[in-house]
């Protein structure tokens, strides 16, 4: 059974969220802005997987409230706020920038 949020998750915040059949429910990294008025209820996340491959778009953030794996930022996608289903911490800054790092690789914006 889903729950709905009382307040829109935000960037650098780790939540539980609802993927669906496909990928169950696992946490992730809220690394959107908030959406205004005009824009569509959407929250871009980055997935965490404990099933790692060693790929270099995997990024590890060691945390208190994960178990080990990484954030895998091929993985990006957005979502409305009922998916979410509870906050499960957050990152520092310096881990937080490690994630846009991945994610700017990833893009191609950013070199190794």
């Amino acid at each position: 059974m889903r729950r709905r949020t009382l307040r829109v998750p935000e960037r650098g915040e780790v939540w539980q969220v609802d993927f669906g059949i496909t990928q169950k429910v696992r946490p992730a990294l809220v690394i959107s802005i908030p959406y205004g008025d005009a824009d569509r209820a959407l929250i871009g996340v980055v997935p965490h997987t404990m099933a790692t491959r060693g790929s270099q778009f995997e990024v590890s953030v060691p945390t208190r409230f994960l178990e080990e794996g990484a954030f895998l930022v091929q993985g990006i996608q957005a979502l409305p706020p009922k998916y979410f289903l509870r906050r499960l911490g957050i990152l520092t800054p310096d881990q937080l920038r490690q994630v846009e790092k991945g994610l700017l690789r990833w893009q191609g914006i950013l070199s190794r």
